[in-house]
Protein backbone atom coordinates (compact mmCIF):
# COMPACT_ATOMS: atom_id res chain seq x y z
CA UNK A 1 0.00 0.00 0.00
CA UNK A 2 2.25 2.79 0.90
CA UNK A 3 4.94 1.57 -1.83
CA UNK A 4 2.24 2.34 -4.47
CA UNK A 5 1.50 5.85 -3.07
CA UNK A 6 5.14 6.62 -2.55
CA UNK A 7 5.86 5.59 -6.02
CA UNK A 8 3.11 7.72 -7.29
CA UNK A 9 3.08 10.79 -5.33
CA UNK A 10 6.48 11.07 -3.14
CA UNK A 11 8.96 13.73 -3.89
CA UNK A 12 11.73 11.16 -3.14
CA UNK A 13 10.55 7.68 -4.99
CA UNK A 14 13.69 5.87 -5.22
CA UNK A 15 13.23 5.04 -1.50
CA UNK A 16 11.65 2.00 -1.07
CA UNK A 17 9.21 2.14 1.91
CA UNK A 18 8.01 -0.77 3.93
CA UNK A 19 7.98 -2.41 7.44
CA UNK A 20 11.73 -2.09 9.07
CA UNK A 21 13.50 -3.95 11.78
CA UNK A 22 12.98 -0.71 14.22
CA UNK A 23 8.89 -0.37 13.52
CA UNK A 24 8.92 -4.27 14.58
CA UNK A 25 10.73 -3.37 17.94
CA UNK A 26 8.25 -0.74 17.84
CA UNK A 27 5.12 -3.04 17.69
CA UNK A 28 6.80 -5.47 19.82
CA UNK A 29 7.23 -3.40 22.82
CA UNK A 30 3.49 -2.02 22.70
CA UNK A 31 1.95 -5.08 22.53
CA UNK A 32 3.98 -6.40 25.82
CA UNK A 33 2.92 -3.18 27.36
CA UNK A 34 -0.81 -2.81 26.54
CA UNK A 35 -2.30 -6.09 25.81
CA UNK A 36 -1.66 -6.99 29.57
CA UNK A 37 -3.43 -4.29 30.43
CA UNK A 38 -6.13 -5.84 28.51
CA UNK A 39 -6.13 -3.10 25.96
CA UNK A 40 -7.60 -3.07 22.64
CA UNK A 41 -4.20 -3.47 20.47
CA UNK A 42 -5.59 -3.21 17.49
CA UNK A 43 -7.62 -0.12 18.03
CA UNK A 44 -4.56 1.26 20.56
CA UNK A 45 -2.47 0.89 17.28
CA UNK A 46 -4.96 2.91 15.25
CA UNK A 47 -5.09 5.60 17.55
CA UNK A 48 -1.22 5.96 17.67
CA UNK A 49 -1.14 5.84 13.73
CA UNK A 50 -3.51 9.06 14.20
CA UNK A 51 -2.27 11.01 16.36
CA UNK A 52 1.33 10.07 14.56
CA UNK A 53 -0.32 11.27 11.37
CA UNK A 54 -1.23 14.96 12.82
CA UNK A 55 2.80 14.77 14.31
CA UNK A 56 4.07 13.91 10.92
CA UNK A 57 1.78 16.98 9.49
CA UNK A 58 3.36 19.38 11.24
CA UNK A 59 6.60 18.03 11.23
CA UNK A 60 6.34 18.79 7.45
CA UNK A 61 4.53 22.43 7.64
CA UNK A 62 7.26 23.78 9.79
CA UNK A 63 9.97 22.51 7.91
CA UNK A 64 11.86 20.76 10.96
CA UNK A 65 13.40 18.72 7.97
CA UNK A 66 16.10 21.62 7.63
CA UNK A 67 17.26 19.59 10.75
CA UNK A 68 18.48 16.90 8.43
CA UNK A 69 21.49 19.34 7.24
CA UNK A 70 23.20 17.76 10.18
CA UNK A 71 22.85 14.61 9.64
CA UNK A 72 26.07 13.11 8.25
CA UNK A 73 27.42 9.62 7.92
CA UNK A 74 28.03 9.26 11.58
CA UNK A 75 24.38 9.45 12.56
CA UNK A 76 23.84 7.11 9.27
CA UNK A 77 26.96 4.70 9.91
CA UNK A 78 25.47 4.21 13.46
CA UNK A 79 21.97 4.00 12.77
CA UNK A 80 22.81 1.38 9.71
CA UNK A 81 24.92 -0.55 12.03
CA UNK A 82 21.69 -1.00 14.40
CA UNK A 83 19.73 -1.88 11.83
CA UNK A 84 22.25 -4.19 10.52
CA UNK A 85 22.34 -5.83 14.09
CA UNK A 86 18.71 -5.98 14.41
CA UNK A 87 18.19 -8.36 11.30
CA UNK A 88 20.63 -10.51 12.41
CA UNK A 89 18.71 -10.34 15.98
CA UNK A 90 15.60 -11.31 13.94
CA UNK A 91 17.46 -14.50 12.27
CA UNK A 92 18.30 -15.75 15.35
CA UNK A 93 15.36 -15.11 16.91
CA UNK A 94 13.46 -17.40 13.71
CA UNK A 95 15.83 -20.05 14.10
CA UNK A 96 15.04 -20.46 17.89
CA UNK A 97 11.08 -21.17 17.30
CA UNK A 98 12.61 -24.63 15.08
CA UNK A 99 14.16 -26.73 18.16
CA UNK A 100 10.16 -27.07 19.42
CA UNK A 101 9.97 -29.40 16.51
CA UNK A 102 13.03 -31.79 17.38
CA UNK A 103 16.58 -31.22 17.03
CA UNK A 104 16.63 -32.09 13.33
CA UNK A 105 14.48 -29.71 12.79
CA UNK A 106 16.44 -27.10 14.44
CA UNK A 107 19.64 -28.85 12.38
CA UNK A 108 17.62 -28.11 9.16
CA UNK A 109 16.97 -24.78 9.58
CA UNK A 110 19.89 -23.61 10.92
CA UNK A 111 21.91 -25.65 7.58
CA UNK A 112 19.36 -24.56 5.22
CA UNK A 113 19.85 -20.58 6.75
CA UNK A 114 23.53 -20.38 6.48
CA UNK A 115 23.38 -21.73 2.73
CA UNK A 116 21.11 -19.25 1.41
CA UNK A 117 23.58 -16.25 2.89
CA UNK A 118 26.84 -18.42 1.64
CA UNK A 119 24.67 -18.28 -1.88
CA UNK A 120 23.28 -15.05 -1.75
CA UNK A 121 26.91 -13.58 -0.52
CA UNK A 122 28.11 -15.33 -4.27
CA UNK A 123 26.54 -14.20 -5.74
CA UNK A 124 27.65 -10.50 -4.73
CA UNK A 125 30.73 -11.35 -5.16
CA UNK A 126 30.26 -12.78 -8.90
CA UNK A 127 28.29 -9.22 -9.78
CA UNK A 128 31.98 -7.62 -8.90
CA UNK A 129 33.97 -10.02 -10.50
CA UNK A 130 35.16 -10.55 -14.02
CA UNK A 131 33.48 -13.53 -14.22
CA UNK A 132 30.75 -14.18 -17.18
CA UNK A 133 29.72 -11.88 -19.80
CA UNK A 134 28.39 -8.18 -17.91
CA UNK A 135 24.92 -8.85 -18.43
CA UNK A 136 25.25 -12.18 -17.13
CA UNK A 137 26.97 -10.58 -14.04
CA UNK A 138 24.53 -8.07 -13.47
CA UNK A 139 21.52 -10.34 -13.31
CA UNK A 140 23.19 -12.85 -10.75
CA UNK A 141 23.96 -9.96 -8.43
CA UNK A 142 20.30 -8.26 -8.85
CA UNK A 143 18.44 -11.92 -9.10
CA UNK A 144 20.76 -14.19 -7.25
CA UNK A 145 18.69 -13.91 -3.80
CA UNK A 146 15.09 -14.09 -4.77
CA UNK A 147 16.22 -17.01 -6.89
CA UNK A 148 18.31 -18.58 -3.70
CA UNK A 149 14.88 -18.60 -1.81
CA UNK A 150 13.43 -20.17 -4.77
CA UNK A 151 15.73 -22.89 -5.03
CA UNK A 152 16.55 -23.78 -0.88
CA UNK A 153 12.39 -23.58 -0.87
CA UNK A 154 12.65 -26.70 -2.77
CA UNK A 155 16.02 -27.91 -1.09
CA UNK A 156 14.53 -29.03 1.58
CA UNK A 157 12.22 -31.37 0.06
CA UNK A 158 15.58 -33.38 -1.49
CA UNK A 159 15.99 -37.04 0.33
CA UNK A 160 15.59 -37.77 3.54
CA UNK A 161 15.24 -33.84 4.54
CA UNK A 162 11.63 -34.11 3.01
CA UNK A 163 10.44 -35.89 6.21
CA UNK A 164 11.43 -33.50 8.54
CA UNK A 165 8.43 -31.27 9.67
CA UNK A 166 9.65 -27.05 8.96
CA UNK A 167 7.89 -24.52 10.27
CA UNK A 168 6.89 -22.31 7.30
CA UNK A 169 5.73 -18.96 6.87
CA UNK A 170 2.24 -18.25 8.16
CA UNK A 171 -0.39 -17.24 5.91
CA UNK A 172 -3.97 -16.06 5.33
CA UNK A 173 -6.95 -16.19 3.10
CA UNK A 174 -6.25 -13.94 -0.39
CA UNK A 175 -7.39 -10.46 0.55
CA UNK A 176 -8.07 -11.23 4.28
CA UNK A 177 -6.46 -9.92 7.47
CA UNK A 178 -4.23 -12.48 9.65
CA UNK A 179 -6.48 -12.21 12.47
CA UNK A 180 -10.67 -12.81 12.94
CA UNK A 181 -11.46 -9.40 12.44
CA UNK A 182 -12.33 -6.82 9.42
CA UNK A 183 -10.69 -4.47 7.44
CA UNK A 184 -11.27 -1.49 9.37
CA UNK A 185 -10.33 -1.72 13.06
CA UNK A 186 -12.95 -0.19 15.12
CA UNK A 187 -11.16 2.06 17.01
CA UNK A 188 -13.83 3.54 18.98
CA UNK A 189 -13.60 0.02 20.98
CA UNK A 190 -10.91 1.75 23.76
CA UNK A 191 -11.38 3.82 26.34
CA UNK A 192 -10.43 7.72 26.66
CA UNK A 193 -7.39 7.05 29.37
CA UNK A 194 -5.75 4.55 26.54
CA UNK A 195 -6.32 7.30 23.73
CA UNK A 196 -4.30 9.66 26.26
CA UNK A 197 -1.50 7.17 26.45
CA UNK A 198 -1.10 6.63 22.85
CA UNK A 199 -0.02 10.04 23.03
CA UNK A 200 3.22 9.88 23.98
CA UNK A 201 3.83 6.35 21.98
CA UNK A 202 3.15 8.28 19.16
CA UNK A 203 5.34 10.62 20.11
CA UNK A 204 8.24 8.19 19.81
CA UNK A 205 7.17 6.53 16.59
CA UNK A 206 6.97 10.03 15.15
CA UNK A 207 10.46 10.56 15.90
CA UNK A 208 11.55 7.23 14.73
CA UNK A 209 9.75 7.53 11.41
CA UNK A 210 11.48 11.50 11.02
CA UNK A 211 14.91 9.65 11.64
CA UNK A 212 14.46 6.44 10.04
CA UNK A 213 13.00 7.54 7.04
CA UNK A 214 15.00 10.68 6.13
CA UNK A 215 18.46 9.17 6.57
CA UNK A 216 16.55 6.06 4.46
CA UNK A 217 15.80 8.74 1.16
CA UNK A 218 19.31 10.47 2.35
CA UNK A 219 21.34 7.36 1.99
CA UNK A 220 19.15 6.69 -1.12
CA UNK A 221 20.41 9.79 -2.64
CA UNK A 222 24.01 9.37 -1.09
CA UNK A 223 26.94 11.46 -2.31
CA UNK A 224 27.88 8.09 -4.54
CA UNK A 225 24.96 8.39 -6.75
CA UNK A 226 25.16 11.35 -9.47
CA UNK A 227 21.37 12.11 -9.20
CA UNK A 228 19.98 15.33 -11.35
CA UNK A 229 16.39 15.19 -9.64
CA UNK A 230 15.61 17.64 -6.84
CA UNK A 231 14.81 15.68 -3.29
CA UNK A 232 11.30 16.58 -1.47
CA UNK A 233 11.67 15.34 2.36
CA UNK A 234 9.23 18.15 3.53
CA UNK A 235 6.48 16.47 1.32
CA UNK A 236 7.58 13.03 2.09
CA UNK A 237 7.12 13.70 5.60
CA UNK A 238 3.35 15.01 5.21
CA UNK A 239 2.84 12.13 2.98
CA UNK A 240 4.08 9.01 5.29
CA UNK A 241 2.14 10.93 8.30
CA UNK A 242 -1.02 9.97 5.58
CA UNK A 243 0.62 6.44 4.94
CA UNK A 244 0.78 6.02 8.70
CA UNK A 245 -2.88 6.88 9.68
CA UNK A 246 -3.82 4.62 7.24
CA UNK A 247 -2.11 1.83 8.36
CA UNK A 248 -2.85 2.10 11.96
CA UNK A 249 -6.73 2.68 10.32
CA UNK A 250 -6.61 -1.07 8.36
CA UNK A 251 -4.83 -2.43 11.42
CA UNK A 252 -1.60 -2.63 8.94
CA UNK A 253 2.35 -2.55 10.62
CA UNK A 254 3.23 1.51 9.64
CA UNK A 255 5.52 1.96 7.12
CA UNK A 256 8.76 3.78 6.22
CA UNK A 257 11.58 3.81 4.35
CA UNK A 258 13.94 0.72 4.14
CA UNK A 259 17.53 0.33 5.16
CA UNK A 260 19.59 -1.19 3.25
CA UNK A 261 16.69 -1.37 0.60
CA UNK A 262 16.47 1.67 -0.15
CA UNK A 263 20.54 2.44 -1.40
CA UNK A 264 20.07 -1.31 -3.06
CA UNK A 265 17.36 0.01 -4.96
CA UNK A 266 19.43 3.26 -6.13
CA UNK A 267 22.52 1.28 -7.17
CA UNK A 268 20.33 -1.19 -8.59
CA UNK A 269 19.37 1.61 -11.41
CA UNK A 270 22.52 2.91 -11.72
CA UNK A 271 24.06 2.42 -15.01
CA UNK A 272 27.68 2.02 -15.38
CA UNK A 273 30.60 1.88 -17.80
CA UNK A 274 34.58 0.53 -17.75
CA UNK A 275 36.93 3.01 -17.31
CA UNK A 276 40.84 2.91 -16.52
CA UNK A 277 42.15 4.21 -13.08
CA UNK A 278 44.89 4.46 -11.06
CA UNK A 279 45.82 1.82 -9.00
CA UNK A 280 45.62 2.38 -5.04
CA UNK A 281 48.72 2.93 -3.41
CA UNK A 282 51.29 2.85 -6.80
CA UNK A 283 52.04 6.52 -6.10
CA UNK A 284 52.48 6.24 -2.95
CA UNK A 285 54.88 2.88 -3.07
CA UNK A 286 57.31 4.53 -5.49
CA UNK A 287 57.39 7.66 -3.45
CA UNK A 288 58.18 5.81 -0.33
CA UNK A 289 61.50 3.51 -2.63
CA UNK A 290 62.74 6.79 -4.20
CA UNK A 291 62.07 9.49 -0.80
CA UNK A 292 62.25 13.57 -0.96
CA UNK A 293 66.21 13.73 -1.88
CA UNK A 294 64.50 13.32 -5.82
CA UNK A 295 61.38 15.29 -6.72
CA UNK A 296 62.01 13.76 -10.48
CA UNK A 297 62.40 10.37 -9.35
CA UNK A 298 59.15 10.29 -6.77
CA UNK A 299 56.97 11.94 -9.96
CA UNK A 300 55.52 9.21 -11.91
CA UNK A 301 55.17 9.52 -15.81
CA UNK A 302 51.74 8.32 -17.20
CA UNK A 303 53.84 5.19 -19.12
CA UNK A 304 54.88 3.66 -16.10
CA UNK A 305 51.45 5.02 -13.74
CA UNK A 306 50.18 1.02 -12.75
CA UNK A 307 46.23 1.18 -14.01
CA UNK A 308 43.49 -1.01 -13.67
CA UNK A 309 39.72 -1.40 -15.27
CA UNK A 310 37.30 -0.41 -12.85
CA UNK A 311 33.27 0.26 -13.70
CA UNK A 312 31.90 3.73 -12.37
CA UNK A 313 28.58 5.45 -12.48
CA UNK A 314 27.71 7.38 -15.60
CA UNK A 315 24.40 8.09 -14.31
CA UNK A 316 21.09 6.81 -12.29
CA UNK A 317 17.51 6.14 -13.99
CA UNK A 318 15.64 8.08 -12.04
CA UNK A 319 11.82 7.02 -12.40
CA UNK A 320 9.05 6.08 -10.31
CA UNK A 321 7.68 2.69 -12.31
CA UNK A 322 10.38 0.11 -10.08
CA UNK A 323 9.08 1.56 -6.95
CA UNK A 324 5.74 1.12 -8.07
CA UNK A 325 6.12 -1.96 -9.95
CA UNK A 326 7.34 -3.63 -6.55
CA UNK A 327 4.97 -2.19 -4.52
CA UNK A 328 2.12 -3.89 -7.23
CA UNK A 329 3.55 -6.82 -6.95
CA UNK A 330 2.92 -7.26 -3.55
CA UNK A 331 -0.76 -6.97 -4.23
CA UNK A 332 -0.49 -9.65 -6.61
CA UNK A 333 1.08 -11.87 -4.13
CA UNK A 334 -1.65 -11.52 -1.99
CA UNK A 335 -3.90 -13.72 -4.66
CA UNK A 336 -4.29 -17.27 -3.50
CA UNK A 337 -2.14 -19.47 -5.67
CA UNK A 338 0.56 -17.11 -4.81
CA UNK A 339 -0.14 -17.27 -1.13
CA UNK A 340 -0.17 -21.13 -1.32
CA UNK A 341 3.54 -20.74 -2.94
CA UNK A 342 4.62 -18.40 -0.03
CA UNK A 343 3.51 -20.61 2.61
CA UNK A 344 5.58 -23.31 1.37
CA UNK A 345 8.93 -20.92 2.32
CA UNK A 346 10.89 -22.95 5.65
CA UNK A 347 11.14 -20.31 8.16
CA UNK A 348 14.56 -21.33 8.31
CA UNK A 349 15.43 -19.82 4.67
CA UNK A 350 13.39 -16.22 6.40
CA UNK A 351 16.33 -16.47 8.27
CA UNK A 352 18.94 -17.16 5.77
CA UNK A 353 17.23 -13.80 4.40
CA UNK A 354 17.40 -11.78 7.39
CA UNK A 355 21.25 -12.89 8.08
CA UNK A 356 22.12 -11.60 4.24
CA UNK A 357 20.59 -8.12 4.23
CA UNK A 358 22.35 -7.81 7.60
CA UNK A 359 25.79 -8.65 6.13
CA UNK A 360 25.45 -6.91 3.13
CA UNK A 361 24.21 -3.88 5.35
CA UNK A 362 27.08 -4.35 7.61
CA UNK A 363 29.80 -5.20 4.53
CA UNK A 364 28.93 -1.27 3.09
CA UNK A 365 28.96 0.58 6.32
CA UNK A 366 31.20 2.88 7.57
CA UNK A 367 31.91 1.57 10.99
CA UNK A 368 32.99 -1.96 9.01
CA UNK A 369 35.49 -0.26 7.32
CA UNK A 370 37.32 1.98 9.74
CA UNK A 371 37.10 -0.85 11.92
CA UNK A 372 38.74 -3.19 9.06
CA UNK A 373 41.59 -0.45 8.79
CA UNK A 374 41.97 -0.10 12.48
CA UNK A 375 42.84 -3.95 12.93
CA UNK A 376 44.66 -4.41 9.54
CA UNK A 377 48.40 -5.41 9.43
CA UNK A 378 49.60 -1.71 9.49
CA UNK A 379 52.95 -2.84 7.11
CA UNK A 380 49.97 -3.12 4.45
CA UNK A 381 47.69 -0.10 4.89
CA UNK A 382 50.55 2.17 3.57
CA UNK A 383 49.53 5.03 1.56
CA UNK A 384 45.68 4.44 2.96
CA UNK A 385 43.93 8.25 3.63
CA UNK A 386 43.50 7.34 7.29
CA UNK A 387 47.44 6.96 7.54
CA UNK A 388 47.43 10.85 7.01
CA UNK A 389 46.24 11.33 10.44
CA UNK A 390 49.19 12.32 12.92
CA UNK A 391 46.37 11.08 15.88
CA UNK A 392 45.42 7.69 15.24
CA UNK A 393 43.62 7.89 18.31
CA UNK A 394 41.52 9.58 16.48
CA UNK A 395 40.09 7.08 15.02
CA UNK A 396 39.79 4.99 17.21
CA UNK A 397 37.66 7.59 19.12
CA UNK A 398 35.44 8.46 16.88
CA UNK A 399 34.85 4.68 16.10
CA UNK A 400 34.40 4.50 19.59
CA UNK A 401 31.49 6.94 19.55
CA UNK A 402 29.66 4.91 17.04
CA UNK A 403 29.86 1.94 18.66
CA UNK A 404 28.65 3.37 22.55
CA UNK A 405 25.47 5.17 20.50
CA UNK A 406 24.99 1.55 19.10
CA UNK A 407 25.51 -0.70 22.15
CA UNK A 408 23.33 1.90 24.28
CA UNK A 409 20.15 1.82 21.63
CA UNK A 410 20.72 -2.11 20.77
CA UNK A 411 20.53 -2.79 24.51
CA UNK A 412 17.57 -0.63 25.40
CA UNK A 413 16.01 -2.63 22.80
CA UNK A 414 16.08 -5.69 24.74
CA UNK A 415 14.71 -4.66 27.69
CA UNK A 416 10.86 -3.14 28.63
CA UNK A 417 12.22 0.62 27.73
CA UNK A 418 12.86 -0.43 24.26
CA UNK A 419 10.00 2.33 23.45
CA UNK A 420 12.83 4.98 23.96
CA UNK A 421 15.18 3.53 21.69
CA UNK A 422 14.52 6.09 19.13
CA UNK A 423 15.34 8.83 20.77
CA UNK A 424 18.89 7.29 21.61
CA UNK A 425 19.22 6.91 17.82
CA UNK A 426 18.81 10.90 17.35
CA UNK A 427 21.09 11.68 20.01
CA UNK A 428 24.52 11.33 17.36
CA UNK A 429 23.07 14.29 15.37
CA UNK A 430 23.92 17.02 18.36
CA UNK A 431 26.94 15.03 19.56
CA UNK A 432 28.59 15.24 16.16
CA UNK A 433 27.49 18.82 14.95
CA UNK A 434 28.65 20.37 18.47
CA UNK A 435 30.60 17.99 20.58
CA UNK A 436 32.25 16.48 18.64
CA UNK A 437 34.22 19.31 17.05
CA UNK A 438 35.80 20.41 20.24
CA UNK A 439 37.88 16.72 20.79
CA UNK A 440 38.74 16.14 17.06
CA UNK A 441 40.68 18.83 14.70
CA UNK A 442 39.01 20.22 11.37
CA UNK A 443 41.34 17.67 9.12
CA UNK A 444 40.39 14.17 10.87
CA UNK A 445 36.52 15.05 10.70
CA UNK A 446 37.32 15.84 7.24
CA UNK A 447 38.84 12.05 6.87
CA UNK A 448 36.67 10.01 9.26
CA UNK A 449 33.01 11.74 8.13
CA UNK A 450 31.51 13.03 5.48
CA UNK A 451 27.92 14.76 4.22
CA UNK A 452 25.27 11.77 3.76
CA UNK A 453 24.34 13.28 0.53
CA UNK A 454 25.44 16.42 -1.85
CA UNK A 455 24.62 19.94 -1.42
CA UNK A 456 22.11 19.45 -4.44
CA UNK A 457 20.34 16.99 -3.05
CA UNK A 458 20.17 18.95 0.21
CA UNK A 459 19.02 22.35 -1.47
CA UNK A 460 15.70 21.88 -0.24
CA UNK A 461 16.85 21.74 3.71
CA UNK A 462 19.04 24.35 3.72
CA UNK A 463 22.18 22.85 2.33
CA UNK A 464 25.12 21.05 4.24
CA UNK A 465 26.15 22.62 7.23
CA UNK A 466 29.67 23.62 7.41
CA UNK A 467 29.99 24.19 4.02
CA UNK A 468 29.25 27.79 3.99
CA UNK A 469 30.80 28.11 6.88
CA UNK A 470 33.40 25.72 8.58
CA UNK A 471 33.36 24.70 12.00
CA UNK A 472 35.89 26.97 13.23
CA UNK A 473 33.93 29.57 11.40
CA UNK A 474 36.32 29.90 8.45
CA UNK A 475 34.73 30.35 4.86
CA UNK A 476 35.76 27.16 3.17
CA UNK A 477 37.30 27.11 0.05
CA UNK A 478 36.04 25.65 -3.15
CA UNK A 479 38.87 22.78 -2.89
CA UNK A 480 37.40 22.08 0.59
CA UNK A 481 34.00 21.57 -0.38
CA UNK A 482 35.28 18.95 -2.95
CA UNK A 483 37.93 16.78 -0.75
CA UNK A 484 34.29 16.66 1.52
CA UNK A 485 32.07 16.05 -0.59
CA UNK A 486 33.74 14.51 -4.23
CA UNK A 487 31.80 14.25 -7.45
CA UNK A 488 29.21 16.76 -7.16
CA UNK A 489 30.52 18.96 -4.58
CA UNK A 490 31.04 22.31 -6.71
CA UNK A 491 29.16 23.84 -10.21
CA UNK A 492 26.86 26.19 -10.90
CA UNK A 493 24.26 23.54 -12.51
CA UNK A 494 23.66 22.22 -8.82
CA UNK A 495 25.02 19.15 -9.17
CA UNK A 496 23.20 18.00 -12.71
CA UNK A 497 25.57 15.60 -13.76
CA UNK A 498 26.21 15.49 -17.85
CA UNK A 499 25.73 12.09 -19.71
CA UNK A 500 28.18 11.73 -21.52
CA UNK A 501 28.44 9.07 -24.23
CA UNK A 502 30.76 5.77 -23.66
CA UNK A 503 31.51 6.12 -27.37
CA UNK A 504 32.79 9.86 -26.48
CA UNK A 505 34.83 9.72 -23.74
CA UNK A 506 37.91 11.30 -23.41
CA UNK A 507 41.60 10.54 -22.38
CA UNK A 508 42.31 11.05 -18.43
CA UNK A 509 45.90 12.69 -18.16
CA UNK A 510 47.42 13.13 -14.58
CA UNK A 511 45.47 15.68 -13.44
CA UNK A 512 42.51 13.50 -13.60
CA UNK A 513 43.91 10.41 -11.98
CA UNK A 514 44.46 12.42 -8.90
CA UNK A 515 40.68 13.47 -8.81
CA UNK A 516 39.86 9.15 -8.96
CA UNK A 517 42.68 9.00 -6.19
CA UNK A 518 41.11 11.20 -3.69
CA UNK A 519 37.85 9.88 -3.91
CA UNK A 520 38.95 6.38 -3.64
CA UNK A 521 41.10 7.89 -0.58
CA UNK A 522 37.72 9.01 0.66
CA UNK A 523 35.72 5.85 0.22
CA UNK A 524 38.34 3.54 1.41
CA UNK A 525 38.67 5.74 4.83
CA UNK A 526 34.73 4.43 5.46
CA UNK A 527 33.85 8.39 5.16
CA UNK A 528 32.19 7.69 2.32
CA UNK A 529 30.71 3.55 2.29
CA UNK A 530 30.66 1.74 -0.38
CA UNK A 531 27.78 -0.27 -1.48
CA UNK A 532 28.98 -2.06 -5.09
CA UNK A 533 31.47 -2.00 -7.54
CA UNK A 534 29.02 0.07 -9.67
CA UNK A 535 29.99 3.05 -7.63
CA UNK A 536 34.04 3.00 -7.16
CA UNK A 537 36.42 5.12 -8.88
CA UNK A 538 33.70 7.63 -9.87
CA UNK A 539 35.28 11.48 -8.82
CA UNK A 540 36.42 12.84 -11.50
CA UNK A 541 33.33 11.66 -13.91
CA UNK A 542 30.71 13.41 -12.41
CA UNK A 543 31.88 16.74 -11.29
CA UNK A 544 29.47 18.68 -14.29
CA UNK A 545 30.60 22.00 -12.56
CA UNK A 546 34.37 21.90 -12.55
CA UNK A 547 36.12 22.75 -15.51
CA UNK A 548 37.89 18.86 -15.84
CA UNK A 549 34.50 17.19 -16.26
CA UNK A 550 35.09 16.68 -19.98
CA UNK A 551 38.69 14.95 -18.91
CA UNK A 552 37.48 13.20 -16.50
CA UNK A 553 36.55 9.84 -17.99
CA UNK A 554 39.71 7.68 -19.83
CA UNK A 555 39.93 4.87 -22.06
CA UNK A 556 36.48 3.40 -22.14
CA UNK A 557 36.56 -0.61 -22.25
CA UNK A 558 33.11 -2.04 -23.71
CA UNK A 559 31.90 -5.45 -23.30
Amino acid sequence: MAAVIFSLFAGQPLTIVGVTGPITVFNYTVYDLMVPRGTNYFAFMCIIGFWAMGMHWFLAISNTCNGLRYVTRFSCDTFGFYVALIYLEKGVQVLTRQFPLGPASAYLSIMVSLLVLMTAWACGIVGESQLFHRYVRKFIEDYGTPLTIIFFTGFVHIGRMDSIELERLPTSESYQPTADRGWLVQFWDISGQDVGIAFPFALVLTILFWFDHNVSSLIAQGTEFPLRKPAGFHWDIFLLGFTTGVAGLLGLPFPNGLIPQAPFHTNSLCVTRQVRVPVYGSKQRNDDNNGDDNDEQSSIDEKDQEYKIERVVDHVVEQRASNFIQGALCLIVMTGPLLIVIGLIPQGVLAGLFFTMGTQALASNGIVLKLVYLFSDRKLTVGHPLRKLERQWAIWFFVGCELLFFAVAFAITQTVAAIGFPVILILPIPFRTWLLPKVMTRKEMDALDAPTASPFTMESVGGVHGLEEGEDGDENDEDDVRRKLGPRAGGDDRGKQKTQDPEKATTTGRDDASSTQNENDLRNSGGVAPRSQHTEGQAGTMQSGASSSNAALSDPWKL
